[in-house]
């Protein structure tokens, strides 16, 4: 074999100095507005309790109440897979995981609501339920019967509220600090935002409790809950939501779709009022793209027909809820809301079945894709990210078994890790 040929080039050394520096600042604001996802375990819903109903067993009476309803209304595997149309593959596969969620952990997370489950109360009666509120968390965690993720909703910052919203909020969080500190899972959730001001004086707010405490900078996030037309489309033609991850600062954790206050903002009669409303989907299209790449989650909203009375009627309601909960799979928003204890089965087994059914093919192709070898698609990073992600959200849920996936994709959940990546826009990553 010959001397390899040395590769000419005609462009200086300095030529390359000059572009980045031109690209420098487009290289920092790209790592600061597009960190990715954070890689962090994502509930695959949220439940919302009232402040003053809310107790130490809530969670707990939530499973109860669920496996009581599919004991009545679905007592085996065969029942609940015709109920919801499942294959006969996943039907007993998927009624034992649901079965065993709901005994062992029925509620991801918790939301104690301040705001329209709970109304407008005197002072001292709100101030008395956050009070409790930051007590039954703190002690849920110091013996062990906490959900992963829990937090509050308040009021939202317009001027009728606002200073009940702050107050609550403070006593909320001052309860936690005095019964040792912020605990792990704390989501927070701001309502009703029309503007990105509004998102800013709450990082604001936010900011000054840190303070007050010597936290961390940054250590307190929250949600954002898009409910009003003005939080997609601001006055002058731009995306609003996009303003406002933004304006949070750093802190934005979720975007959070409110099916039933954006649609009456928009016109739509109760009767169709629905996540699967072309209003909703458009909604959630616009949040989806401006939370791309931020490390901002996307939560689909919920249905308010509930699976209560006679089995027929439970049945409808179960197949109208896993039909809703499948699509917004489908469609990358991978939680939401549950209104009643009855949600929880079928919410489950819509996460479950969409795990269960693609696993083993995703577990395959990230496995040719790592070693390199033929199949009959073509991956890239970017789809190997994808693939990971879908394995280790199905790890998180309880929809999969590390066995079972390091079996078939030969990976550890460090491996997996590994491949969803910090960086969803860094494409030409090599894979690891």
């Amino acid at each position: 074999m010959g001397q390899q040929e040395k590769a000419a080039t005609s462009l200086a050394g300095s030529v390359s100095e000059e572009i980045g520096a031109l690209l420098a600042p487009v290289d920092a604001e790209l790592e600061r507005r597009y960190p990715g996802d954070p890689g962090t375990r994502q509930p695959v819903h949220t439940v919302y309790v009232p402040a003053d109903t809310f107790t130490a067993d809530t969670a707990r009476a939530w499973g109860d109440r669920a496996l009581a309803a599919l004991d009545e209304h679905a007592p085996d595997a065969a029942s609940f897979a015709a109920v919801l149309g499942l294959p006969d593959a996943l039907a007993g596969p998927v009624h034992d995981r649901v079965r065993a969620k709901l005994e062992r952990e029925p509620v991801e997370d918790l939301r104690i609501d301040f705001e329209d489950g709970y109304g407008v109360r005197p002072d001292a009666e709100e101030d008395e339920h956050a009070v409790r509120a930051a007590h039954l968390i703190a002690r849920a965690h110091t013996d062990g019967t906490a959900t992963p993720y829990a937090g509050i909703r308040v009021k939202c910052m317009e001027a009728a509220v606002r200073d009940r919203a702050i107050r609550t909020l403070d006593i909320f969080l001052t309860g936690l600090m005095a019964a040792g500190g912020l605990p792990g899972g704390l989501l927070l959730t701001l309502p009703k935002v029309t503007y990105a001001e509004q998102v800013t004086a709450f990082a604001r707010l936010l900011d000054a409790f840190e303070r007050a405490h010597a936290l961390p900078a940054g250590r307190l996030g929250f949600e954002i809950q898009i409910e009003t037309s003005q939080a997609v489309l601001a006055a002058d033609g731009t995306a609003t939501v996009a303003r406002m991850i933004q304006a949070a600062e750093g802190r934005a954790t979720g975007l959070h779709y409110g099916t039933f206050d954006y649609s009456a903002c928009l016109g739509v009669s109760a009767a169709h009022q629905a996540s699967d409303h072309p209003v909703a989907d458009h909604a959630k299209a616009v949040m989806q793209v401006a939370a791309a790449g931020t490390g901002v989650r996307v939560c689909d909203g919920s249905t308010n027909v509930l699976p209560v009375g006679p089995t027929p009627r439970v049945h409808d309601a179960w197949r109208l809820h896993h039909r809703l909960t499948r699509r917004a799979l489908a469609r990358a928003y991978y939680q939401g809301w549950d209104m009643h204890p009855g949600h929880l089965p079928t919410r489950y087994a819509a996460v479950f079945a969409f795990y269960r059914e693609g696993f083993e093919q995703a577990a395959g192709r990230l496995a040719r894709y790592a070693h390199r070898t033929e199949g009959d698609v073509m991956d890239e990073p970017a789809t190997a990210r994808a693939l990971s992600g879908y394995l280790l959200r199905g790890l998180d849920c309880g929809a999969l078994d590390t066995a079972e996936v390091a079996r078939l994709s030969g990976m550890t959940r460090s491996d997996l890790e590994s491949h969803a990546a910090p960086r969803p826009g860094d494409l030409t990553a090599s894979a690891r």
